[in-house]
């Protein structure tokens, strides 16, 4: 019961990070709106019955600012508060920047950067009405590290990255704590095309995190649910690396063979 009475956002909620995060939010006891711009009934039946909290879904495109106006304002009319933001739908687009298109390059900041942007616009002076609150959003190991053929997609999460730091100091006195999880290679439907790829592909993803496995949207959920609790009341402007070790420094080349 560590969300106990808290009122919680998870956006890109229908799979993966986001989905996981919003069952763990409901397991501890909070009311998760979970948002996406596909449906969401499976991750409203994953919850189970036994969760000491609940799910309710909401169609919303993140990169409308419109959409993300909605999904504030029902959240507040249905339940009347807002204690938690987890600003995670992203989207990849793979290519250098002479191969990625600019309607792709356009799409990835629509999504990764100004749903994060519009989320916090509209949803800050919500979470400052009360005693403050947690905002949340997924940025990448790439938002320090970057890798070949996706372009677009580091130089979104490194603008995430820049934007939390911004956002923690700006709202820091309105009690107000700004974060972000920066997962490596986890099993969801945007890395399966690698991992799917061919089994050495799978194999390089296992083998290139010290804790030599691919980590799990679960992985990932657990330390959204620290950083949306009481137990981060004094952590705000910080990064968490959620991937099993990769980005501490270079395996042995004969480990990713």
């Amino acid at each position: 019961m560590r969300l106990k009475n808290k009122v919680a956002i998870v956006t890109g909620a229908a799979r993966g990070i986001g989905m996981a995060s919003a069952v763990r939010f409901a397991q501890e006891g909070a009311v998760v709106v979970a948002a996406d711009i596909m449906e969401l009934d499976e991750t409203i039946r994953s919850v189970g019955s036994d969760s000491s909290g609940t799910i309710v879904g909401q169609v919303a495109d993140v990169s409308q600012a419109t959409d993300v106006q909605q999904l504030l304002s029902d959240t507040i009319e249905r339940f009347g508060r807002i204690d938690i933001i987890f600003s995670n739908a992203g989207i990849m687009h793979g290519g250098s920047v002479v191969d990625l298109s600019e309607a792709d390059w356009d799409r990835l900041f629509a999504v990764n950067v100004k749903g994060a942007f519009l989320l916090g616009k509209f949803g800050i002076p919500i979470l400052s009405r009360g005693d403050g609150g947690s905002f949340i959003a997924t940025a990448s190991a790439n938002s320090f590290y970057a890798e070949s053929d996706i372009a677009g997609y580091c130089a979104t999460k490194g603008a995430v990255l820049q934007l939390v730091r911004a956002m923690a100091i700006d709202h820091g006195p309105q009690r107000i704590r700004v974060n972000c999880i920066c997962p490596g290679w986890i099993e969801t439907a945007m890395s399966q095309p690698f991992l799917d790829e061919s089994p050495e592909g799978r194999r390089f993803a296992g083998k290139i995190a010290p804790l030599g496995r691919i980590g799990q949207p679960q992985d990932v959920a657990d330390v959204a649910l620290f950083l949306a609790s009481d137990e981060s009341r004094f952590v705000t402007g910080s990064a968490y690396f959620v991937d099993g070790g990769w980005t501490a420094g270079m395996a042995k080349a004969i480990a990713l063979i």
